[in-house]
C-alpha cells in the first residue's frame, strides 16, 4: 500500500506537469466529453423539481466516482498503471494553465486597446455579457474570474486528489462541472440545479479558504503585502453572495491592493454583489499581476497535494515496519 500511495504521489506531479505542458487541447477534452453526456441526460430526466435534479446529481457523479474507484482498484500493485492512471486523470481535471493563458489573452488585448477583442474573449473566463462591458470593467472581471477559478480551476482538484486520489480528483470536477451547467439561478434550473449547486458549495469549502490563505502567503509574488491580503480576507471574505468565491476573491483583492465586486450583468439578469478590498478599481496591469499570484498559488497547491500523498505513503511504511 506505502508503494501505492507512492506512485500515486508521482502520477499526480506527472500529471501537474502536463498540464502547464499542454494545457487543455481545443477539442475532445474529457471534461468536454463529460458535459456533452451530462447535456444528454438532462434532456431524458428534467423535471422541474428538486428531487429530479438530486437523482441527475447523483446519477452524474456517482458513475464519474465510480470510475475512479475501478481505476483505483485496477492499478492497486501495479505502479506503471497507476502511475499512469493518476497522472492522465489529473490532467484532465486541472485548469490552472489554461486559466492563466486566458488571463494574458485578456491583458494583451486590453494593453493594445483591442476591446472588441477583449469582450470576444471574456466568456472564456465567465458568464458576464461583455458587449457594454470598458476596459476597467473587462479588467475587473477578468481579475474576479482569475481569482475564483483558481480554487475551482487548480486548488480543489489538487485537495481532493490529495484526500482520495484519483476518485476524488474525478468526482470533484463531475461536481464542478454540474454547478457550471446546471446549477446557476435560472428559471430552468432553479430546483434543478439546486442539489448540483449545494454539492458543489460543499465540495469547496476547504479548497476555497485554502486558496484563500495560499494568496495571503504568496501576496508579495504579486507585488503586493500579506498583511493587507490577510485583512481583506477576515473582513470580507463573508460578504460574497457564494460561501467559497468571496474567499478567494477577498483575498485577490487584498493582494492585488484594489477593490472588487459591484454590478454584474449575466445577459440581462443583473446582480449587485458587495466590494471586496479596499483600493481601486483593477486597471489592465492588475491583470497580469493577478495571473502571476494565481499561478504562484496553484504550484504550491500542487507542491502540497503531491506532498500529502508522499506523507501518508511515508506514515504507512513507518507503520509497517514497526
Amino acid at each position: 500500500m506505502k508503494r501505492t500511495e507512492r506512485y500515486t504521489a508521482a502520477g499526480m506531479a506527472l500529471g501537474v506537469v502536463a498540464d502547464a505542458l499542454v494545457g487543455d487541447p481545443r477539442k475532445g477534452h474529457p471534461v468536454a466529453v463529460f458535459g456533452g453526456r451530462v447535456a444528454a441526460l438532462e434532456n431524458r430526466i428534467y423535471a422541474d423539481s428538486r428531487a429530479r435534479g438530486t437523482l441527475f446529481t447523483a446519477i452524474c457523479v456517482g458513475a464519474v466516482a465510480g470510475i475512479g474507484v475501478a481505476a483505483d482498484r485496477l492499478t492497486r500493485g501495479r505502479p506503471l498503471a497507476r502511475t499512469a492512471v493518476t497522472a492522465a486523470a489529473t490532467w484532465a481535471v486541472l485548469g490552472g494553465t489554461t486559466l492563466g493563458r486566458e488571463g494574458a489573452h485578456m491583458a494583451a488585448s486590453l494593453e493594445s486597446g483591442d476591446l472588441a477583442a477583449a469582450r470576444a474573449r471574456l466568456p472564456h473566463l465567465c458568464g458576464r455579457d461583455p458587449s457594454r462591458l470598458d476596459a476597467p470593467e473587462l479588467a475587473r472581471a477578468t481579475v474576479e474570474s482569475i481569482a475564483e477559478n483558481t480554487s475551482d480551476a487548480a486548488v480543489a482538484p489538487l485537495f481532493w486528489g490529495a484526500v482520495a486520489g484519483v476518485p476524488g480528483l474525478l468526482a470533484y470536477r463531475a461536481i464542478n462541472t454540474l454547478d457550471a451547467m446546471v446549477g446557476h439561478r435560472s428559471p430552468r434550473h432553479e430546483r434543478f440545479g439546486w442539489a448540483s449547486a449545494r454539492l458543489d458549495d460543499a465540495a469547496n469549502l476547504a479548497p476555497a479558504r485554502l486558496t484563500g490563505l495560499l494568496t495571503v502567503a504568496l501576496a508579495p509574488v504579486a507585488r503586493g503585502s500579506s498583511r493587507r491580503a490577510l485583512a481583506a480576507l477576515r473582513r470580507d471574505g463573508h460578504r460574497h453572495p457564494s460561501p467559497n468565491s468571496g474567499q478567494c476573491e477577498a483575498a485577490f483583492a487584498g493582494a492585488l491592493g484594489v477593490r472588487l465586486g459591484g454590478v454584474n450583468d449575466y445577459g440581462g439578469r443583473r446582480e449587485a454583489r458587495p466590494e471586496l478590498g479596499d483600493g481601486p478599481r483593477p486597471a489592465v496591469p492588475d491583470i497580469r499581476r493577478a495571473v502571476r499570484l494565481a499561478r504562484a498559488v496553484s504550484w504550491t497547491a500542487a507542491a502540497l497535494a503531491v506532498g500529502a500523498r508522499w506523507a501518508v505513503a511515508a506514515r504507512r511504511g513507518a507503520s509497517a515496519a514497526r
